[in-house]
């Protein structure tokens, strides 16, 4: 085992969040904060970065500027820097291009040395009598322990399918790896993508680019009864944002439940831009002769995915409106079925620690610290973990500032970052003045 390591924080994962808490960290004076993460180098959707793809989020949704739009670290830090502010404010866009966002986080990670990759948390435990953590973890086969008097979880999601989609066949392959597999995508004579999320309908779009070149024909089913586009219009925003956020934090946990159930389009919608290029597209084809068929279908449900003797997927399903039985077979299927948030086992030896609600999920306060035993209150903190609680704001970019203000404050004890009041013009609550007596 190599010397322990002693630290104020501790952020286990390195995605944008982390990274964020890093990068507003490294201007917070008396505060040592180590991120750790089990990748060799930092990547964001390696996947799905797409020439052309931007963020649905403006530059602003950086990993500071919404607290802090001086800092350093900002998204126009990293354009005056590289020498590209002036094309960039010609450009008049207001969504980066992902290619572009991620060279941001990665000139972020060269300007941070609070960073190991190559190093994974096998198991967090508590010392109460030194009252800090002391977490394993392992980096070229050598176990470090590291003393953490925090812990900040930002281990992101995973790429998830449901059971019925679940295939040991490499021609079933999710959406976060399409760009791996496009040339074969490219080459075959039939691809099926399912789900009509964002993934999916970038994908659908790079194939009719394809089909429209002599590529393969293309099946797009969906369980969604249309296309649904995602809802960014101003007022619904809003939805997004640190005051709606403190809001549902509010309710009771059923109410909460059944409220997020409708914030589906938040997240599982389609651009509009997107749906206009798709269009477009599709009406293209109508110009030409001799191309292979493309079909979209909505309100249809997968029920199998079968590995045919000759390698390809036969596809069956069911039309939710007249419950009838259909299939087809496809050499290549393309699973845009999302994600889920990956799981802590490292938390094992404190979970008798920790506090969880009626559905087994962690209790996560306001500040987004876990709930605890009193010897834990305001030390292991979430980030993208608590949607539950949290509402649609936890997994999007634009929080995650505010996020890590939160928890830097809490870390500190004091106003390490200024939060923002006044995010919001509608009022989500009640006032005790608007009680009808």
């Amino acid at each position: 085992m190599s010397d322990p390591v002693s630290v104020d924080v501790l952020a286990i994962g390195c995605g944008p969040f982390n990274l964020g808490l890093a990068a507003m960290a490294s201007t917070v004076d008396d505060l040592d904060v180590l991120v750790v993460d089990s990748v060799p180098e930092f990547r964001w959707h390696p996947g799905l970065l797409f020439e052309e793809a931007t963020l649905q989020v403006s530059f602003l949704s950086d990993l500071v500027s919404l607290v802090d739009p001086t800092h350093p670290m900002s998204f126009l830090a990293y354009l005056a820097d590289v020498d590209r502010l002036y094309p960039f404010l010609v450009r008049e866009q207001f969504f980066p291009t992902r290619r572009e966002y991620e060279a941001y986080l990665l000139w972020v990670v060269g300007r941070l040395t609070s960073l190991r990759f190559g190093t994974t948390v096998d198991e967090v435990y508590w010392n109460d009598d030194a009252e800090r953590f002391e977490v394993i973890a392992t980096a070229n086969g050598v176990a470090t322990t590291i003393h953490a008097d925090h812990v900040v979880i930002g281990v992101g999601t995973e790429p998830t399918v449901p059971a019925a989609m679940e295939s040991d066949s490499p021609a079933v392959v999710h959406s976060s790896t399409y760009l791996h597999h496009q040339e074969a995508a490219h080459a075959a004579d039939a691809v099926t993508v399912i789900g009509s999320g964002q993934s999916g309908a970038e994908i659908v779009v790079d194939l009719l680019e394809a089909n429209l070149r002599g590529g393969p024909a293309v099946r797009w089913w969906t369980r969604t009864p249309w296309f649904a586009p995602l809802d960014f219009t101003k007022l619904s925003l809003e939805m997004t944002t640190p005051a709606y956020m403190d809001y549902f934090h509010g309710l009771p946990e059923g109410t909460r439940d059944r409220v997020r159930a409708g914030h589906w389009q938040f997240h599982k919608g389609i651009s509009s831009d997107t749906l206009e290029r798709l269009h477009d597209l599709l009406y293209r084809r109508q110009l030409l002769d001799g191309l292979a068929p493309v079909g979209l279908r909505t309100g249809v449900r997968v029920d199998a995915l079968e590995t045919e003797p000759a390698g390809r997927i036969r596809v069956r399903g069911r039309h939710l409106d007249t419950e009838t039985a259909i299939a087809h077979s496809a050499d290549l299927v393309i699973a845009a079925t999302g994600y889920r948030e990956r799981q802590q086992p490292f938390l094992g030896p404190i979970d008798d620690r920790l506090r969880r609600d009626s559905q087994g999920r962690l209790v996560v306060e306001a500040n987004h610290s876990v709930a605890s035993d009193p010897q834990l209150t305001d030390r292991l903190f979430v980030a993208n973990a608590e949607t539950h609680a949290h509402g649609v704001s936890a997994p999007n970019l634009d929080i995650g500032a505010v996020r890590n203000a939160r928890i830097l404050n809490a870390v500190t004890g004091r106003e390490a970052y200024r939060l923002p009041r006044n995010t919001a013009f509608t009022s989500f609550g009640v006032t005790d003045e608007e009680i009808d007596a």
